[in-house]
């Protein structure tokens, strides 16, 4: 890593708030898989296996918070709340208000067509950071790093800032017309640490709308989504 490389890291972690006496997991963290590819004679790594980390210490500390201040949620009530706030737009829009974007390494591709403002990828890279920052500083720093940026979201969250799209799309549907909605998975790409979701909402035999997700189930929330703006149009 050169001086100039460094230099930009050491001020992302200012940014976040982080104290770090070593960047190499971090660069790790900000390096895309089209970048290595591109590069193979660098034997850089991508940061692939550290979001596959950040995503469970996330997981791990999203629900924590949610348990320990609000005790009257049930736990189905607490997944979905969950899931409201880990979910890639969330992700993706903390990254880009810290500038991680500016800061990813990418290959030539991806840089053209927009990858530094591109949400999975900016998803990807916050947890991959919350990985290098585990094995770098503890969980400490991740965990109030995390509640600092999520908070405000976890709080809209609790005062019932999330939907079930599927249920609402049914009624909608049920309103107007006998025949329900029914849903597939018309896509799937990826390792199987890193999956990638294309659903279709179908109605009458035709695919009416699509969403993309990191799950089956987030892919359908967003078909679903896409669907109801239609049907309520």
């Amino acid at each position: 890593m050169d001086a100039k490389r460094a230099a930009e890291l050491r001020k992302l972690a200012d940014r976040c708030g982080f104290q770090l006496s070593k960047l190499d997991a971090l660069n790790i963290a900000l390096t895309h898989p089209t970048y290595v590819f591109e590069n193979k004679g660098l034997n850089h790594e991508h940061n692939q296996r550290l979001e596959f980390l950040g995503d469970a210490i996330l997981g791990l500390v999203v629900g924590e918070y949610l348990y320990l201040n609000y005790p009257e949620k049930p736990e189905g009530e607490l997944t979905k709340m969950r899931a409201a706030v880990v979910c890639e737009t969330t992700l993706a829009q903390v990254a880009a208000q810290l500038g991680i974007g500016q800061n990813l390494l990418l290959g030539r591709g991806e840089e053209i067509t927009g990858g530094r403002e591109r949400s999975s990828i900016l998803a990807d890279a916050f947890e991959a950071i919350l990985g290098a920052v585990y094995l770098e500083a503890g969980l400490g720093q991740v965990r109030d790093f995390v509640i600092r940026q999520l908070e405000t979201k976890i709080a809209e969250v609790a005062k019932g800032a999330y939907r079930d799209y599927k249920t609402m799309l049914q009624e909608v549907v049920q309103k107007n017309h006998e025949e329900n909605v029914s849903y597939a998975i018309l896509q799937e790409t990826g390792p199987d640490h890193d999956k990638r979701f294309v659903a279709g909402v179908i109605w009458q035999g035709q695919v009416v709308a699509k969403g993309t997700g990191r799950s089956k189930k987030e892919a359908e929330q967003k078909a679903a989504k896409a669907a109801i703006e239609i049907f309520g149009s």
